[in-house]
């Protein structure tokens, strides 16, 4: 049997999970959500919350993934900035044309070589397949590194190259929802954590979204596929 996660930690993991899950749903900065749980009688201190979101927020991606729906054949690729220890990062995001998350990565240089990491880890998370289509902006690194992937591939068995004007509208829209939930945070202070909570955020927005296989329907449904993941849903 594997060992709890939660062991060691005085609160119910069902207010943990609770936190958690406010803290990567909704708009709200560490001390706000202390605040709603103070207002049910729950004093927790807001650091306390930050080191929640960064232990289980990876935890709820880590035991959501197996239940992750396929993803699509054609993915809009696109990057946009994060403020990482007081420096803007690049956040590079994959979406499929159902808007389903496939992938996100994060790093200091916008390249080639940046292209060409995100794409390669971007497939290896989806399973071991590449997209039939990838619809970027007209920056050349992703020519480029489709140009690679391409290289052994028969004449219209590659992937297909969109970066048409208007056409990445699906990423562009999902970033914007996306910095409206971490506006509040006011940037990260490390790149550990940046990548922990962002996974916890691109994670409950999948579930929020069904793209998991065994959610119900509305928030209740999101409340109780999440405690079922650590076995608490009753």
């Amino acid at each position: 049997m594997s060992r709890s996660p939660f062991k060691h930690h005085r609160f119910p993991p069902k207010v943990i999970l609770c936190a958690v899950r406010w803290y990567c749903r909704y708009a709200l900065s560490c001390r706000d959500v202390r605040d709603l749980l103070a207002e049910r009688g729950i004093a927790v201190d807001a650091s306390t919350i930050h080191r929640w979101v960064r232990k289980f927020g990876p935890e709820i991606a880590n035991r959501s993934f197996k239940h992750r729906s396929w993803r699509g054949l054609s993915w809009h690729v696109d990057e946009t900035y994060i403020r990482v220890g007081g420096k803007w990062r690049y956040l590079w995001r994959a979406v499929d044309q159902c808007g389903q998350l496939v992938d996100f990565r994060i790093t200091a240089r916008r390249n080639a070589k940046a292209a060409r990491a995100f794409l390669k880890q971007t497939c290896e998370n989806a399973r071991l397949y590449q997209p039939r289509s990838i619809t970027t902006d007209k920056a050349h690194s992703y020519a480029l590194v489709i140009g690679e992937m391409n290289r052994f591939e028969l004449p219209g068995e590659g992937i297909m190259h969109i970066s048409r004007k208007w056409e990445n509208n699906r990423i562009e829209s999902d970033h914007a929802a996306l910095k409206k939930l971490i506006t509040p945070m006011r940037g990260f202070k490390s790149l550990s954590s940046a990548k922990a909570t962002l996974r916890g955020i691109e994670t409950i927005r999948t579930i929020k979204h069904g793209h998991v296989h065994g959610k119900q329907p509305g928030v209740t449904g999101e409340i109780r596929f999440v405690e079922d993941l650590f076995g608490l849903a009753a």
